[in-house]
C-alpha cells in the first residue's frame, strides 16, 4: 500500500492536435485535476518511442501518461495506431521484469473533450498514488 503522503511525479506525453488541445481546454474551463503530471508536448504520440517511456520511468517518473488522437482521427493518419501497438508491448515488458504494467496507460482525449481530459489526469493519478512510489525512482519516498 502506498504512503497517504506519497505524492507521485507523472510524464504526459500529449498529442499535439487533440489531447495537448484538450487538456488546454480543461485548464481555460477552470477544471480542476492533480497538478502532479508534467506534460511533454508532442507532435503526434506516433512519434514516441519505447526509448522515451523507459527513460522517463528510469529517470524516476511514478507513472507515463500518454494522450493521443482517438483512432481515425489522427492529424498523421495512423500514428496513435502505432503507439498504441508500442503501448501494449510495453506493457507486457513491464510486467515481465516486475514494474507494474499499470504505470503506463494510454487515452484517447481529443481537443473537445476538456472534461474528459481532468477526469484522465485525475483517475490516472489516483492510480498511480494506490501503486506508490515506483521502485525504479531511487528509493524517493514521495519527495
Amino acid at each position: 500500500m502506498a504512503d497517504k503522503d506519497f505524492e507521485p511525479k507523472i510524464i504526459g506525453f500529449f498529442c499535439n492536435w487533440c489531447s495537448y488541445a484538450g487538456t488546454d481546454l480543461a485548464g481555460v474551463s477552470r477544471l480542476q485535476y492533480p497538478p502532479n503530471l508534467r506534460i511533454v508536448r508532442i507532435m503526434c504520440t506516433g512519434r514516441i518511442s519505447d526509448t522515451l517511456i523507459c527513460k522517463a520511468l528510469a529517470s524516476g517518473a511514478d507513472g507515463v501518461l500518454v494522450c493521443g488522437c482517438h483512432p481515425g482521427e489522427c492529424h498523421y493518419d495512423r500514428g496513435n495506431l502505432y503507439a498504441r501497438r508500442r503501448v501494449i508491448g510495453l506493457k507486457v515488458l513491464m510486467d515481465a521484469i516486475g514494474l507494474d504494467s499499470n504505470r503506463l496507460r494510454l487515452e484517447w482525449v481529443s481537443a473537445s473533450e476538456g472534461p474528459r481530459a481532468a477526469k484522465v489526469i485525475e483517475e490516472f493519478t489516483k492510480q498511480i498514488k494506490q501503486l506508490g512510489p515506483s521502485p525504479m525512482n531511487g528509493g524517493r519516498n514521495g519527495n
